[in-house]
């Protein structure tokens, strides 16, 4: 008996074997496209896998294939699937999008599928043909306008298909609730600086701008002019010291003895005369060299010590704590949604992590991850479809906040407070998000939705973006901010605030005649 082959062992497509040939694009089309495609009524079987192939490999590129690649659809159909596939745009739809190419062409199998029903029903070979492929179009037509509100409220798909199946995400675009995202992405569009804020917070990617708020101590070598030792050989000439030639010179006592032979004779003395007078005699050219050491100043390097900022980070994962207090009702409440949906849709569209801590009074703390799928948007609809209510308690948000920081995931995010500001977190509490900040490199941003500044805001948040007609965003008349400035508290109670903040204060005889001459009434200018 012969070895069986083992059964573990997977098989492919082999060319070479005629009964699996035909089959052969199957090895290269996805597995929810294999029941649909082989057991269909329109074409031939080998004609229909292979024009699948090549339709979906030009669908992910976002585009459609050329009218002489067009093999599939077969007959009647083959004009009216293509005019109403370019028709709808969903090529557009399709580019990278793995999961929605397979949607439509699992769709568009089956519509085309229908077409013998339809010529059991009395219709000929061109209407039925044209039933389906209308069939098909009034489907994607209506999913369409799905796909632009899910693009116009995340972005892009992503891969937020890969997780979620149609017919839940078909649930949740019908959901009441998802008329008020809508209306809050709209919001969006009105604040853009917001979605600026939320984009640098997080720091795993570095940027080319300082933190101010984070200084480090660095020994670095500076270029610095410091006296350095020089040592030089001076020359002294006709010092006895070494015998280097002869030169002619006045010196008697270095003439050469030929010289000195002259004043022995009668008349040669006369020449030597002479020459002395002319500095012409023949000498011993001596001198010496004198070393000296002296102080020149000279390039050196030397260490320092400087605080030095560090480079900001950015677009890394994102903590979010939200107001839902009854004091957030009204435009706050909705500029305060726009915050969490554009959370969202910043950690969507990079691939980042974000969590939601919506917090009111004690006990009162709603926690969720926000992200794309089925399930969190689902969370995210009901959330931003609820009315904000009760008290305020920021220690319990702000403990677990800082509790996840400790997590390996969660250990490069940053913190964004947004709230009017009318809380205050316990002096434990506010000295261990400092600590935090010192050791892990936090950094706290404060997005006030009030009127003013206030102490528990200030002493949390490293930086406060003020959103100042925040009236506007409600339901009611929109109307100017009632106090001409942010800081009452810097700038009429002196010393109330500690840290930085202090610098705007102003001394209490300051304060006194501002108010007096009614400055604090005055409107900010424009």
């Amino acid at each position: 008996m012969r070895d069986l082959p083992d059964a573990a062992e997977p098989r492919g497509f082999d060319p070479l074997r005629p009964l699996e040939a035909r089959l052969a694009p199957l090895a290269r089309l996805p597995r929810g496209l294999w029941l649909q495609s082989l057991v269909n009524s329109n074409g031939a079987l080998e004609t229909r896998l292979a024009a699948l192939e090549i339709l979906r490999q030009h669908l992910l590129r976002g585009s459609l294939p050329a009218p002489a690649e067009w093999d599939w659809p077969a007959g009647h159909a083959a004009a009216p699937a293509r005019a109403s596939i370019e028709e709808l745009g969903l090529a557009g739809y399709c580019r990278e999008q793995p999961e929605l190419t397979d949607l439509i062409l699992r769709s568009l199998l089956w519509h085309l599928d229908q077409i013998p029903d339809y010529l059991d029903r009395g219709a000929n070979e061109c209407d039925a043909a044209r039933i389906a492929v209308k069939a098909f179009h009034a489907d994607w037509s209506e999913r369409q306008g799905e796909l632009d509100e899910l693009i116009y409220v995340l972005g892009d798909l992503g891969d937020m298909l890969k997780n979620s199946r149609w017919d839940e995400m078909r649930g949740l675009l019908s959901n009441p609730g998802w008329r008020e995202v809508l209306r809050i992405r709209k919001l969006i569009e009105q604040l853009p600086e917001l979605v600026a804020l939320i984009r640098k917070l997080g720091r795993n990617r570095q940027t080319e701008q300082d933190d101010d708020t984070h200084r480090v101590e660095r020994i670095i070598e500076e270029q610095t002019l410091a006296p350095h030792p020089s040592r030089r050989s001076v020359r002294v000439p006709d010092l006895p010291g070494e015998t280097r030639g002869i030169k002619r010179s006045g010196r008697v006592g270095r003439m050469l003895p030929s010289e000195a032979a002259l004043l022995l004779h009668p008349r040669l003395r006369l020449i030597w005369h002479a020459r002395h007078v002319e500095r012409a005699l023949l000498t011993y050219d001596e001198q010496d060299h004198y070393e000296e050491t002296r102080l020149v100043p000279a390039p050196a390097w030397r260490p320092t010590t400087r605080r030095e900022p560090q480079k900001r980070l950015q677009r890394g994962p994102i903590l979010l704590c939200v107001d839902t207090s009854g004091s957030m009702q009204g435009g706050a409440e909705a500029v305060a949604k726009a915050v969490v949906l554009e959370a969202m849709r910043c950690a969507h569209k990079e691939g980042r992590a974000c969590h939601l801590f919506a917090f009111g009074g004690p006990g009162e703390l709603l926690e969720q991850e926000l992200n794309a799928a089925a399930e969190g948007l689902q969370a995210m609809t009901e959330f931003l479809g609820q009315s904000f209510g009760g008290g305020t308690d920021i220690c319990g948000p702000l403990a677990r906040a800082m509790a996840k920081l400790h997590e390996e995931q969660w250990r490069a995010a940053d913190l964004l407070i947004a709230s009017d500001g009318e809380f205050g977190a316990t002096a434990d509490l506010a000295a261990r998000l400092q600590a935090a900040k010192d050791e892990l490199g936090l950094y706290v941003q404060g997005i006030l939705i009030g009127d003013r500044e206030t102490i528990g805001m200030l002493e949390l948040a490293d930086h406060v973006h003020w959103v100042e007609q925040w009236r506007r965003y409600g339901s009611g008349p929109a109307g100017p901010p009632p106090v001409h400035s942010k800081s009452l508290t810097a700038q009429y109670f002196p010393g109330a605030l500690r840290g930085p903040v202090a610098a705007a204060q102003v001394d209490g005889a300051s304060a006194a005649a501002a108010v007096s001459r009614g400055e604090g009434a005055a409107k900010s200018p424009k």
